[in-house]
């Protein structure tokens, strides 16, 4: 096969192998070295108990780097004595499909079974995911995605169907240090041989700075211990540790899961009126290399969206940081953005423009195409004044208080409507108030009216 060639379930690390880098060699040979995903892989959970008990299914392993979606799979296949072969939706296609599959009939006319494990799965297009669906329907092969984006919008439905959703979580700070003290005690496939030791608190900085990924967290200690060595050293000292951890950043996908997840989770700290949340998150979309001006429109957003007339200085506020940022640039003028969002943050809080406007695009679309009220009517020929346009305008700058009580600005043939309800903060109390003393006009009019009828 030219993608990669089939395999018998987890292969350790062949002994003499020293090449190969230490994540690799400190892949778990069996089930019970395998580190995080408790809610996985503790016994009485679904998982578990299909692969002790050797019962192969279609799966979709999601989760974040590093998290040991490979290294499941192997070991799926290796408990069920399943031929294992492994392909990367970056390099494979149609053609490497069809040659899995034609060796997966081999092996099935020999009674075994095969599992496919597709790593990058979300790389794949419609048709090439397509392209599994009759084959995993008859049995010819057992077919495991392994992908870092939401299945639900990268997968298709029909392979959905077929696959179970697994989500792995990132691994604990904890769950690395306990995987990284392996790799130095481990002497046929880690660095046990060698004698390199780490200082407690240099243990910790490494396991921090990997970030929830086994794979960064061994290979940052394979880069230390090599220093090490190099420098005729055997312990990594936390100093050693704070320079290989150094300038490292945070898992991020621009345009991703994570991506979506954190400008959320930052749009509702400012909602929820939460200032130091809200600089939390903010911090970590920086760190992880977001545009920051994607962010300033976010916040421009939330000013309208959540604040409102509560406090109209909010969009403006955005609106200088934005521009206070375009001349400053970064990092300076990442800070006026900070201000906007924690002045957004502080702000009182009104969605009734947003609430009020998306009541009047429905109406819109319930009542169609109306006709505006001719004495609303622009006049500007004399053939449209002689057909009444502008008749019976009251121009409300010459009525009492400036406000034309009793007026009506909807089209006939559709019903009263209150869109816009003031919130009781801010200056939408004061809004309201206002707003208040005009209907209470209105409603007196009306009465007038009708009395005099």
């Amino acid at each position: 096969m030219s993608a990669a060639a089939p395999d018998r379930g987890a292969s350790g690390a062949a002994a003499g192998h020293r090449w190969r880098p230490l994540a690799d060699r400190m892949r778990p040979r069996e089930l019970g070295q395998f580190i995080g995903q408790s809610h996985l892989l503790a016994p009485g959970k679904p998982l578990y108990e299909a692969i002790a008990h050797h019962q192969l299914h279609s799966m979709i392993l999601w989760g974040p780097p590093g998290t040991g979606k490979t290294t499941l799979a192997r070991l799926i296949a290796a408990a069920s004595g399943a031929e294992f072969i492994p392909l990367s939706a970056v390099q494979a296609g149609i053609k490497d499909i069809r040659e899995a599959v034609a060796h997966a009939r081999q092996v099935a006319a020999a009674g075994n079974p095969t599992v496919l494990f597709l790593d990058e799965v979300h790389r794949f297009n419609k048709t090439q995911q397509d392209s599994f669906l009759p084959h995993v329907e008859d049995g010819t092969l057992t077919f495991i995605g392994a992908t870092t984006e939401n299945p639900s919008f990268e997968i298709v439905g029909a392979l959905l169907s077929r696959a179970r959703v697994y989500v792995l979580r990132s691994l604990t700070a904890e769950d690395l240090e306990g995987l990284l003290t392996r790799a130095l005690e481990d002497k046929e496939h880690g660095l046990g041989a060698s004698g390199i030791t780490l200082e407690p608190e240099a243990l910790t900085i490494l396991a921090r700075a990997g970030d929830g990924d086994a794979r960064r967290a061994l290979n940052m200690l394979e880069l230390a211990a090599g220093l090490a060595a190099a420098a005729g050293d055997n312990r990594i000292s936390a100093a050693q540790a704070v320079e290989i951890a150094s300038g490292g950043r945070r898992r991020f996908d621009k345009g991703g899961e994570q991506f979506y997840d954190q400008i959320s989770a930052l749009h509702k700290c400012v909602r929820g009126s939460d200032p130091d949340a809200a600089l939390y998150w903010y911090a970590r979309m920086l760190d992880g290399g977001c545009d920051p001006n994607y962010i300033a429109r976010r916040v421009l957003r939330m000013a309208s969206e959540d604040i409102g007339l509560a406090d109209p200085r909010a969009l403006s506020v955005a609106l200088d940081a934005w521009q206070a940022y375009d001349r400053l640039g970064s990092p300076e003028g990442e800070l006026a953005l900070a201000e906007a969002i924690v002045f957004m943050a502080v702000a009182a809080k009104s969605n009734a423009v947003y609430a009020g406007f998306g009541e009047a695009r429905a109406d819109v679309e319930q009542f169609g195409t109306l006709e505006v009220p001719i004495q609303l009517r622009n006049a500007p020929t004399k053939l449209m004044k002689d057909l009444g346009y502008g008749s019976g305008y009251r121009y409300a700058h010459d009525e009492p208080g400036a406000f034309a009580a009793g007026e009506r600005y909807l089209p006939e043939g559709m019903p009263a409507r209150t869109y816009y309800r003031p919130v009781p903060r801010g200056l939408e109390i004061r809004i309201g108030e206002a707003l208040e003393r005009h209907r209470a006009l209105n409603r007196a009019r009306a009465e007038k009216g009708e009395k005099h009828d």
